[in-house]
Protein backbone atom coordinates (compact mmCIF):
# COMPACT_ATOMS: atom_id res chain seq x y z
CA UNK A 1 0.00 0.00 0.00
CA UNK A 2 2.06 2.94 -1.54
CA UNK A 3 0.68 6.52 0.14
CA UNK A 4 0.36 9.49 -1.96
CA UNK A 5 2.48 13.07 -0.20
CA UNK A 6 -1.05 13.90 1.24
CA UNK A 7 -1.88 11.03 2.64
CA UNK A 8 1.52 10.38 4.23
CA UNK A 9 1.01 13.59 5.37
CA UNK A 10 -2.16 13.52 7.23
CA UNK A 11 -1.33 9.79 8.92
CA UNK A 12 1.46 11.57 10.51
CA UNK A 13 -0.88 14.50 11.20
CA UNK A 14 -3.45 12.01 12.85
CA UNK A 15 -0.45 9.90 14.59
CA UNK A 16 0.28 12.53 16.82
CA UNK A 17 -2.77 14.62 18.04
CA UNK A 18 -3.39 18.05 18.88
CA UNK A 19 -3.30 19.49 22.34
CA UNK A 20 -7.11 18.93 22.41
CA UNK A 21 -6.87 15.33 21.76
CA UNK A 22 -4.38 14.01 24.70
CA UNK A 23 -7.04 11.30 25.89
CA UNK A 24 -6.70 10.07 22.33
CA UNK A 25 -3.02 10.20 22.54
CA UNK A 26 -3.01 8.80 26.01
CA UNK A 27 -5.18 5.24 24.60
CA UNK A 28 -2.91 5.14 21.22
CA UNK A 29 0.38 4.77 23.92
CA UNK A 30 -1.24 2.33 25.89
CA UNK A 31 -1.97 0.10 22.84
CA UNK A 32 1.51 0.53 21.58
CA UNK A 33 3.20 -0.51 25.10
CA UNK A 34 0.29 -3.26 25.81
CA UNK A 35 1.52 -4.50 22.10
CA UNK A 36 5.35 -4.50 22.83
CA UNK A 37 4.19 -6.40 25.97
CA UNK A 38 2.43 -9.11 24.33
CA UNK A 39 5.53 -9.24 21.93
CA UNK A 40 7.95 -9.30 24.40
CA UNK A 41 6.42 -11.49 26.34
CA UNK A 42 5.74 -14.40 23.49
CA UNK A 43 9.47 -14.21 22.66
CA UNK A 44 10.40 -14.64 25.91
CA UNK A 45 8.49 -17.50 27.07
CA UNK A 46 9.14 -19.17 23.52
CA UNK A 47 12.80 -18.51 23.43
CA UNK A 48 12.77 -20.13 26.61
CA UNK A 49 10.77 -23.04 26.11
CA UNK A 50 12.67 -23.77 22.93
CA UNK A 51 16.04 -22.69 25.09
CA UNK A 52 14.42 -25.64 28.14
CA UNK A 53 14.16 -28.28 25.57
CA UNK A 54 17.47 -27.97 23.30
CA UNK A 55 19.29 -27.54 26.62
CA UNK A 56 17.70 -31.00 28.07
CA UNK A 57 18.17 -32.53 24.88
CA UNK A 58 21.82 -31.90 24.52
CA UNK A 59 22.67 -32.29 27.35
CA UNK A 60 20.84 -35.82 27.99
CA UNK A 61 21.78 -37.01 24.30
CA UNK A 62 25.67 -35.77 25.17
CA UNK A 63 25.40 -38.60 27.87
CA UNK A 64 23.40 -41.06 27.13
CA UNK A 65 23.73 -40.72 23.11
CA UNK A 66 20.52 -41.10 21.05
CA UNK A 67 19.61 -44.89 21.74
CA UNK A 68 20.59 -47.61 24.03
CA UNK A 69 20.63 -51.56 23.99
CA UNK A 70 19.97 -53.27 26.75
CA UNK A 71 19.87 -57.07 27.04
CA UNK A 72 17.09 -58.77 28.53
CA UNK A 73 18.14 -58.88 32.10
CA UNK A 74 20.33 -56.03 31.92
CA UNK A 75 23.36 -57.86 31.22
CA UNK A 76 25.23 -58.38 27.59
CA UNK A 77 27.57 -61.12 27.68
CA UNK A 78 28.95 -61.32 24.26
CA UNK A 79 28.68 -57.38 23.79
CA UNK A 80 31.51 -57.31 21.68
CA UNK A 81 29.87 -58.89 18.95
CA UNK A 82 26.63 -56.42 19.52
CA UNK A 83 29.00 -54.07 19.47
CA UNK A 84 30.58 -54.91 16.34
CA UNK A 85 27.20 -55.16 14.79
CA UNK A 86 25.97 -51.90 15.40
CA UNK A 87 28.97 -49.74 14.24
CA UNK A 88 28.58 -51.44 11.10
CA UNK A 89 24.24 -50.42 10.76
CA UNK A 90 24.18 -47.64 8.42
CA UNK A 91 23.73 -44.37 10.10
CA UNK A 92 25.36 -44.98 13.20
CA UNK A 93 28.37 -42.57 13.97
CA UNK A 94 29.23 -44.11 17.29
CA UNK A 95 28.59 -46.94 19.71
CA UNK A 96 30.39 -47.80 23.25
CA UNK A 97 29.62 -50.02 25.96
CA UNK A 98 28.40 -48.69 29.08
CA UNK A 99 27.28 -49.93 32.99
CA UNK A 100 24.66 -48.28 34.53
CA UNK A 101 24.14 -49.13 38.53
CA UNK A 102 22.02 -47.57 41.17
CA UNK A 103 24.14 -48.13 43.88
CA UNK A 104 24.57 -46.58 47.67
CA UNK A 105 27.59 -43.60 48.09
CA UNK A 106 28.67 -43.14 51.36
CA UNK A 107 31.26 -40.07 53.08
CA UNK A 108 31.71 -38.90 57.00
CA UNK A 109 28.90 -40.62 58.11
CA UNK A 110 27.07 -39.51 55.25
CA UNK A 111 24.70 -41.70 52.45
CA UNK A 112 23.76 -40.95 49.49
CA UNK A 113 21.55 -42.70 46.41
CA UNK A 114 24.15 -43.35 43.61
CA UNK A 115 24.23 -43.67 40.16
CA UNK A 116 27.52 -45.94 39.36
CA UNK A 117 28.49 -45.79 35.81
CA UNK A 118 31.19 -47.30 33.99
CA UNK A 119 32.45 -45.92 31.01
CA UNK A 120 35.30 -46.41 28.45
CA UNK A 121 38.71 -44.08 28.29
CA UNK A 122 36.82 -41.92 25.78
CA UNK A 123 33.44 -41.95 26.77
CA UNK A 124 35.27 -40.64 30.45
CA UNK A 125 37.25 -37.58 27.98
CA UNK A 126 33.83 -36.23 27.04
CA UNK A 127 33.40 -34.79 30.33
CA UNK A 128 36.57 -32.79 30.00
CA UNK A 129 34.70 -29.41 29.40
CA UNK A 130 32.23 -30.04 32.61
CA UNK A 131 34.94 -30.85 35.04
CA UNK A 132 34.76 -28.09 38.17
CA UNK A 133 38.15 -29.54 40.35
CA UNK A 134 40.45 -32.22 39.71
CA UNK A 135 41.26 -34.08 36.46
CA UNK A 136 39.80 -36.61 34.41
CA UNK A 137 42.84 -38.18 33.60
CA UNK A 138 43.59 -39.74 36.75
CA UNK A 139 40.47 -42.23 36.10
CA UNK A 140 42.51 -44.83 34.73
CA UNK A 141 41.78 -48.73 34.97
CA UNK A 142 42.74 -49.94 38.07
CA UNK A 143 43.57 -46.49 39.77
CA UNK A 144 40.13 -46.43 41.84
CA UNK A 145 39.51 -42.86 41.09
CA UNK A 146 36.23 -41.64 40.07
CA UNK A 147 34.41 -38.44 39.06
CA UNK A 148 31.19 -37.09 40.86
CA UNK A 149 28.88 -34.71 40.38
CA UNK A 150 28.89 -30.99 41.69
CA UNK A 151 25.80 -31.34 43.65
CA UNK A 152 26.82 -35.27 44.95
CA UNK A 153 29.74 -33.97 45.88
CA UNK A 154 27.62 -31.05 48.04
CA UNK A 155 25.49 -33.41 49.46
CA UNK A 156 28.72 -36.29 50.78
CA UNK A 157 30.65 -33.12 51.85
CA UNK A 158 33.56 -34.54 49.93
CA UNK A 159 36.23 -32.90 47.79
CA UNK A 160 38.86 -33.60 45.19
CA UNK A 161 41.00 -36.05 46.79
CA UNK A 162 38.59 -37.11 49.68
CA UNK A 163 37.91 -41.34 49.90
CA UNK A 164 34.61 -42.06 49.32
CA UNK A 165 32.84 -45.85 50.09
CA UNK A 166 30.65 -47.30 47.60
CA UNK A 167 28.08 -49.99 48.66
CA UNK A 168 27.00 -52.87 46.57
CA UNK A 169 24.27 -54.47 48.19
CA UNK A 170 24.94 -57.66 45.94
CA UNK A 171 28.32 -58.52 47.85
CA UNK A 172 29.49 -62.23 48.01
CA UNK A 173 27.81 -64.53 49.52
CA UNK A 174 29.16 -66.46 53.19
CA UNK A 175 27.78 -68.99 55.33
CA UNK A 176 26.22 -65.76 57.30
CA UNK A 177 24.56 -64.81 54.61
CA UNK A 178 25.43 -61.79 51.69
CA UNK A 179 27.70 -59.64 52.80
CA UNK A 180 27.18 -56.31 50.99
CA UNK A 181 30.26 -55.01 48.93
CA UNK A 182 32.35 -52.16 49.87
CA UNK A 183 35.00 -50.59 48.24
CA UNK A 184 37.01 -47.54 48.58
CA UNK A 185 37.40 -44.66 45.56
CA UNK A 186 39.20 -41.57 45.64
CA UNK A 187 37.44 -38.46 44.09
CA UNK A 188 39.97 -37.06 41.07
CA UNK A 189 37.49 -34.81 39.63
CA UNK A 190 34.03 -32.91 40.40
CA UNK A 191 32.46 -32.45 37.45
CA UNK A 192 29.15 -30.82 36.69
CA UNK A 193 26.86 -31.38 33.56
CA UNK A 194 23.57 -28.67 34.23
CA UNK A 195 20.91 -31.75 34.87
CA UNK A 196 20.25 -31.33 38.76
CA UNK A 197 19.60 -35.59 37.88
CA UNK A 198 22.66 -36.25 36.54
CA UNK A 199 24.94 -34.10 39.18
CA UNK A 200 23.23 -35.03 42.40
CA UNK A 201 23.73 -38.77 41.81
CA UNK A 202 26.26 -39.57 38.95
CA UNK A 203 29.88 -41.41 40.20
CA UNK A 204 31.83 -42.38 37.15
CA UNK A 205 34.57 -44.64 36.83
CA UNK A 206 36.26 -46.86 33.84
CA UNK A 207 34.54 -49.59 32.70
CA UNK A 208 36.67 -52.37 34.15
CA UNK A 209 36.76 -50.95 37.76
CA UNK A 210 32.87 -50.75 37.61
CA UNK A 211 33.16 -54.46 36.21
CA UNK A 212 34.69 -55.47 39.43
CA UNK A 213 32.86 -53.53 41.51
CA UNK A 214 29.76 -55.32 40.27
CA UNK A 215 30.91 -58.54 40.02
CA UNK A 216 29.50 -59.15 36.68
CA UNK A 217 33.20 -60.47 34.87
CA UNK A 218 33.36 -58.92 31.52
CA UNK A 219 29.83 -58.22 30.77
CA UNK A 220 28.37 -55.09 30.66
CA UNK A 221 24.91 -53.06 31.29
CA UNK A 222 24.22 -51.67 27.70
CA UNK A 223 25.44 -50.47 24.56
CA UNK A 224 25.16 -46.45 24.06
CA UNK A 225 24.75 -45.52 20.27
CA UNK A 226 24.97 -41.85 18.53
CA UNK A 227 23.33 -41.28 15.25
CA UNK A 228 23.47 -39.23 12.06
CA UNK A 229 20.05 -37.89 13.32
CA UNK A 230 18.53 -37.87 16.64
CA UNK A 231 14.83 -37.44 14.91
CA UNK A 232 15.44 -40.51 12.97
CA UNK A 233 17.08 -42.79 15.07
CA UNK A 234 14.14 -44.92 14.72
CA UNK A 235 14.34 -45.46 11.44
CA UNK A 236 18.33 -45.73 11.46
CA UNK A 237 18.09 -48.32 14.25
CA UNK A 238 15.08 -50.48 12.90
CA UNK A 239 17.11 -53.05 11.42
CA UNK A 240 19.15 -53.58 13.89
CA UNK A 241 15.99 -53.96 16.72
CA UNK A 242 15.14 -57.19 14.22
CA UNK A 243 18.12 -58.31 14.72
CA UNK A 244 18.10 -58.56 18.10
CA UNK A 245 14.82 -59.16 18.49
CA UNK A 246 14.56 -61.68 21.52
CA UNK A 247 17.68 -60.73 22.75
CA UNK A 248 17.72 -57.38 23.94
CA UNK A 249 15.67 -53.99 23.42
CA UNK A 250 16.60 -50.84 21.54
CA UNK A 251 15.48 -47.67 23.11
CA UNK A 252 15.90 -44.25 21.99
CA UNK A 253 15.89 -40.76 23.45
CA UNK A 254 12.46 -40.01 22.59
CA UNK A 255 11.29 -42.64 24.29
CA UNK A 256 13.19 -42.75 27.63
CA UNK A 257 12.12 -39.30 27.99
CA UNK A 258 8.96 -39.55 26.71
CA UNK A 259 6.93 -38.00 29.55
CA UNK A 260 8.97 -34.86 29.24
CA UNK A 261 9.44 -34.11 26.32
CA UNK A 262 5.64 -34.93 25.72
CA UNK A 263 5.08 -32.41 28.91
CA UNK A 264 7.26 -29.76 27.33
CA UNK A 265 5.36 -29.56 23.56
CA UNK A 266 1.84 -29.23 25.31
CA UNK A 267 3.13 -26.32 28.03
CA UNK A 268 4.60 -24.83 24.83
CA UNK A 269 1.51 -24.83 23.00
CA UNK A 270 -0.46 -23.59 25.56
CA UNK A 271 2.12 -20.89 26.83
CA UNK A 272 1.75 -19.62 22.55
CA UNK A 273 -2.18 -19.67 22.93
CA UNK A 274 -2.52 -17.89 25.97
CA UNK A 275 0.15 -15.18 25.04
CA UNK A 276 -1.82 -14.60 21.83
CA UNK A 277 -4.64 -13.84 23.16
CA UNK A 278 -2.51 -11.11 25.42
CA UNK A 279 -1.47 -9.75 21.71
CA UNK A 280 -5.15 -9.69 20.67
CA UNK A 281 -6.31 -7.98 23.85
CA UNK A 282 -3.51 -5.59 23.13
CA UNK A 283 -4.56 -5.13 19.24
CA UNK A 284 -8.47 -4.22 20.66
CA UNK A 285 -6.86 -1.19 21.86
CA UNK A 286 -5.64 0.21 18.86
CA UNK A 287 -9.47 -0.82 17.55
CA UNK A 288 -10.26 1.95 20.69
CA UNK A 289 -8.10 4.56 19.92
CA UNK A 290 -8.98 4.66 15.85
CA UNK A 291 -12.75 4.90 16.90
CA UNK A 292 -11.98 7.34 19.11
CA UNK A 293 -9.82 9.22 16.48
CA UNK A 294 -12.70 8.60 13.42
CA UNK A 295 -14.75 10.56 15.89
CA UNK A 296 -13.03 13.13 17.14
CA UNK A 297 -11.90 13.78 13.64
CA UNK A 298 -15.12 13.60 11.95
CA UNK A 299 -15.41 17.03 10.74
CA UNK A 300 -11.70 17.32 9.26
CA UNK A 301 -12.70 14.18 7.58
CA UNK A 302 -16.01 16.11 6.02
CA UNK A 303 -13.64 18.82 5.12
CA UNK A 304 -11.61 16.70 2.89
CA UNK A 305 -13.95 15.15 1.35
CA UNK A 306 -15.17 18.13 0.10
CA UNK A 307 -11.73 19.08 -1.04
CA UNK A 308 -11.87 16.37 -3.35
CA UNK A 309 -9.91 13.30 -1.11
CA UNK A 310 -11.62 9.89 -1.84
CA UNK A 311 -12.15 7.34 -0.25
CA UNK A 312 -9.35 5.14 -0.67
CA UNK A 313 -7.16 7.70 0.36
CA UNK A 314 -8.91 8.20 4.08
CA UNK A 315 -9.11 4.42 4.14
CA UNK A 316 -5.04 4.22 3.38
CA UNK A 317 -4.63 7.31 5.83
CA UNK A 318 -6.28 5.54 8.72
CA UNK A 319 -5.13 1.62 8.25
CA UNK A 320 -1.56 3.32 7.96
CA UNK A 321 -1.95 5.38 11.18
CA UNK A 322 -3.15 2.38 12.95
CA UNK A 323 -0.47 0.22 11.18
CA UNK A 324 2.13 1.81 12.54
CA UNK A 325 1.04 2.09 15.89
CA UNK A 326 0.93 -1.49 15.99
CA UNK A 327 4.43 -1.90 14.03
CA UNK A 328 6.16 0.17 16.29
CA UNK A 329 4.80 -1.83 19.33
CA UNK A 330 5.64 -5.07 17.66
CA UNK A 331 9.30 -3.53 17.01
CA UNK A 332 9.75 -2.28 20.73
CA UNK A 333 8.79 -5.68 21.25
CA UNK A 334 11.21 -7.57 20.19
CA UNK A 335 14.21 -4.98 21.26
CA UNK A 336 12.49 -5.59 25.25
CA UNK A 337 12.05 -9.54 24.70
CA UNK A 338 15.45 -9.77 23.47
CA UNK A 339 17.02 -7.26 26.46
CA UNK A 340 15.28 -9.39 28.64
CA UNK A 341 16.74 -12.66 27.12
CA UNK A 342 20.61 -11.10 27.23
CA UNK A 343 19.84 -10.37 30.85
CA UNK A 344 17.65 -13.17 32.25
CA UNK A 345 19.66 -14.87 34.84
CA UNK A 346 20.96 -11.65 36.40
CA UNK A 347 16.79 -10.42 36.08
CA UNK A 348 16.18 -14.05 37.78
CA UNK A 349 18.79 -13.50 40.54
CA UNK A 350 17.42 -9.52 40.86
CA UNK A 351 13.47 -11.04 41.39
CA UNK A 352 15.05 -13.79 43.79
CA UNK A 353 16.33 -11.37 46.20
CA UNK A 354 13.72 -9.03 46.02
CA UNK A 355 11.38 -11.73 46.66
CA UNK A 356 13.05 -14.31 48.80
CA UNK A 357 12.25 -16.92 46.77
CA UNK A 358 14.11 -19.59 45.00
CA UNK A 359 12.65 -19.12 41.23
CA UNK A 360 14.85 -21.73 39.22
CA UNK A 361 14.79 -24.50 41.77
CA UNK A 362 17.82 -26.66 39.74
CA UNK A 363 15.72 -29.91 41.89
CA UNK A 364 12.33 -29.33 40.15
CA UNK A 365 13.37 -27.76 36.98
CA UNK A 366 16.20 -30.09 35.87
CA UNK A 367 18.34 -27.53 34.84
CA UNK A 368 20.58 -25.46 36.70
CA UNK A 369 20.33 -22.08 34.85
CA UNK A 370 17.49 -20.33 33.06
CA UNK A 371 18.04 -21.13 29.05
CA UNK A 372 16.87 -19.55 25.88
CA UNK A 373 16.97 -20.28 22.30
CA UNK A 374 15.67 -18.22 19.74
CA UNK A 375 13.66 -19.72 16.71
CA UNK A 376 14.19 -17.26 13.82
CA UNK A 377 11.04 -18.56 12.28
CA UNK A 378 9.14 -18.49 15.75
CA UNK A 379 10.31 -14.82 15.55
CA UNK A 380 9.29 -13.94 12.57
CA UNK A 381 5.82 -15.68 13.37
CA UNK A 382 5.25 -13.90 16.34
CA UNK A 383 6.04 -10.67 14.40
CA UNK A 384 3.53 -11.26 11.38
CA UNK A 385 0.66 -12.42 14.20
CA UNK A 386 1.18 -8.96 15.94
CA UNK A 387 1.04 -7.14 12.55
CA UNK A 388 -1.48 -8.80 11.20
CA UNK A 389 -3.48 -8.26 13.86
CA UNK A 390 -2.72 -4.69 13.71
CA UNK A 391 -4.23 -4.31 10.47
CA UNK A 392 -6.99 -6.17 10.68
CA UNK A 393 -7.83 -3.81 13.76
CA UNK A 394 -7.79 -0.83 11.48
CA UNK A 395 -10.19 -2.28 8.84
CA UNK A 396 -13.78 -1.00 10.86
CA UNK A 397 -12.62 2.30 11.70
CA UNK A 398 -10.90 3.32 8.44
CA UNK A 399 -13.89 1.74 6.74
CA UNK A 400 -15.81 4.19 8.92
CA UNK A 401 -13.48 7.13 8.27
CA UNK A 402 -13.94 5.99 4.35
CA UNK A 403 -17.87 6.35 4.50
CA UNK A 404 -17.92 9.55 6.21
CA UNK A 405 -21.31 11.35 3.97
CA UNK A 406 -19.80 15.34 3.98
CA UNK A 407 -22.90 16.71 3.75
CA UNK A 408 -24.35 14.97 6.49
CA UNK A 409 -20.97 16.25 8.71
CA UNK A 410 -21.09 19.54 7.25
CA UNK A 411 -25.04 20.64 7.26
CA UNK A 412 -25.40 22.85 10.01
CA UNK A 413 -21.85 24.31 10.14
Amino acid sequence: MILSPFELTIAKRYMLPGKGERFIALVAGISLVAVMLGVAALVIVMSVMNGFRAELFDKIVNLNGHAIIQAYGGRIDNWQDVLEDVRKTPGVTRASPLIDQPLLGSFNGRVEAVLVRGNTNEDIARLADKVKAGNLAELKPGSENVAIGKQLAQNLGAQVGDVITIINPQGRSTPFGTVPRQIAYRVAAVFEIGVYDYDNAFVVMPLSDAQTLLLSGDAVGMIEVTTTNPDKVGEILAPLSRQLAGKAVVTDWRTINASLFEALAVERVAMFVVLSIIVLVAVFNILSSLIMLVRAKTRDIAILRTMGATRGSLLKVFVTTGFCIGAMGTVAGLILGFVFLYFRQPIVRAVEIVTGQNLWDPSIRFLTELPARSDPVEIVSISVMALVFSFLATLYPAYKAASTDPVQVLRYE
